[in-house]
């Protein structure tokens, strides 16, 4: 069985893709950047309050699907500025002190929006 999950974002249906995909246990969480729920961009020039909202959607998109981060395997943490990478760890360690997935930090150019400084991706493998 396969379930799709929206955030609402209105690049899903430009680009075609799902915030949350899963396939029997496996879920996968798109890169999901820190916009609001007024569609800009939150926290704009703190990499903290990106990487909580991009938390908080991708927390939302696995409980569509039927998973919680405590199904968490893996994060993958984007930054335009990979010295910064505390303060999204702040915010990753919050989220998941007691879950401990595999995690990568990486730096990336840029992402479609200049005012993102962060995306998150997610998997996870859920009980059926």
């Amino acid at each position: 069985m396969r379930s799709h999950a929206s955030s609402g974002s209105p690049l899903e249906p430009e680009i075609g893709f799902s915030r949350a995909v899963r396939q029997g246990p496996y879920v996968s969480v798109a890169g999901t950047a820190p916009i609001g729920e007024d569609g800009t961009t939150v926290g704009v020039g703190d990499v903290y309050a990106q990487t909580v909202r991009c938390f908080d959607i991708a927390e939302a998109a696995l409980a569509a699907v039927g998973a919680s981060l405590a199904d968490v395997v893996r994060t993958r943490v984007m930054l335009t500025d990979v010295t910064a990478w505390r303060e999204a760890a702040r915010a990753h360690g919050e989220r998941f002190a007691a879950v401990r997935p595999a995690c990568t930090f990486v730096e990336v150019s840029r992402f479609i929006d200049p005012e993102w400084l962060v995306e998150i991706e997610i998997d996870a493998v859920a009980g059926e």
